[in-house]
């Protein structure tokens, strides 16, 4: 129970100085307890970056800002191996990767030679610089930023990157009274001091894991996931041509991991399908591919995940 009010506390000291932006903060801390990788979209100035920012210095992790542009190397990214002359040899050196939060912002602006330097850091947790492996402190968290609307001079992503996302989180506008706060908000508020330690965090990982999954509650976060993919028997017809392809595997495992943070959050020792429900638009949306004729019709996937999903329990 401590932790868990450790949790609330981080969170509440969070947005005395993030404004607005609730869910996004809850999910960077459901990043850090499940160890998985998370994409935010949202317009410039809503701050994504000093969530991350504040998230880091509360949780007493080690941070580092990548700024992705279309001249950005693997190298700039992971490191080099760099010539020594007086000692006549190779010696490694790391690139800014080598943190626990790494923030990649405006990552769709970066090739794809970039992102697959960073596909193997988020996937394997280890990265490759000349003929040597080298494993990244944990936790390590990549939390990527995209601007929705601005697709001069930008890269999309691989749908194979896109599937290492844990959830991906639309961030919005603040509302009246929240912005409003914005504007008496003093710099000194930002001397922030750490709430959580490390060794919270595997205790909170470890508590999380030992949350109660009823065996039907697995069933349905399977037939959720098979109702998104063509062809499947759980597949609805009337969503026929909407869809070219659906959730992987992944999606199943991170609707598993992170509605057991969320039933840890809530104070319960179970999961409940209303646990499952709540994730379903952030953990299924990004995974699913929506057809030609759809993307057409401007059909958001996250509304039709949320109505397959509905269907089928």
């Amino acid at each position: 129970m401590i932790l868990q009010e450790k949790v609330h506390s981080v969170l509440k000291q969070a947005k005395t100085i993030v404004f607005g932006q609730d869910e996004l903060l809850e999910s960077i801390v459901a990043a850090l307890v499940c160890e998985g990788h998370l994409l935010i979209e949202g317009l410039p100035g809503l701050g994504k970056t000093l969530s991350v920012s504040v998230m880091s210095k509360i949780c007493d992790l080690q941070f580092q800002r990548i700024q992705f542009t279309p001249d950005l190397l693997p190298s700039d990214l992971i490191g080099t191996m760099m010539y020594n002359q007086q000692k006549q040899e190779f010696s490694t050196k790391f690139g800014p990767i080598f943190t626990q939060l790494v923030l990649a912002d405006e990552i769709n602006r970066s090739p794809a030679k970039v992102q697959a330097a960073l596909l193997e850091a988020m996937a394997e947790k280890q990265v490759t610089i000349g003929d040597k492996t080298h494993k990244l402190p944990t936790p390590f968290v990549v939390l990527a930023t995209q601007n929705p609307i601005e697709q001069e001079g930008t890269y999309n992503l691989p749908e194979a990157q896109l599937d290492r996302f844990m959830m991906k989180i639309s961030v919005d506008y603040p509302d009246f009274e929240a912005e409003k706060s914005v504007l008496s908000l003093k710099s000194n508020h930002f001397d922030l001091k750490a709430i959580i330690t490390q060794a919270d965090l595997m205790s909170l990982k470890e508590k999380v894991e030992m949350t109660y999954v009823d065996e039907k509650i697995k069933d349905m976060i399977i037939r959720i996931v098979h109702a998104t993919r063509p062809g499947n028997k759980y597949f609805l017809k009337k969503y026929e041509g909407a869809l070219v392809a659906g959730a992987s595997p992944r999606a199943s495992i991170w609707l598993y991991k992170i509605a057991k943070f969320k039933a840890f959050m809530d104070g319960k020792d179970y999961v409940s399908p209303e646990h499952i429900l709540s994730i379903v638009p952030s953990v299924l949306g990004h995974r699913v591919i929506a057809s030609y004729e759809a993307q057409i019709d401007k059909l958001n996937t996250k509304n039709l995940v949320v109505s397959i999903a509905a269907s089928v329990i």
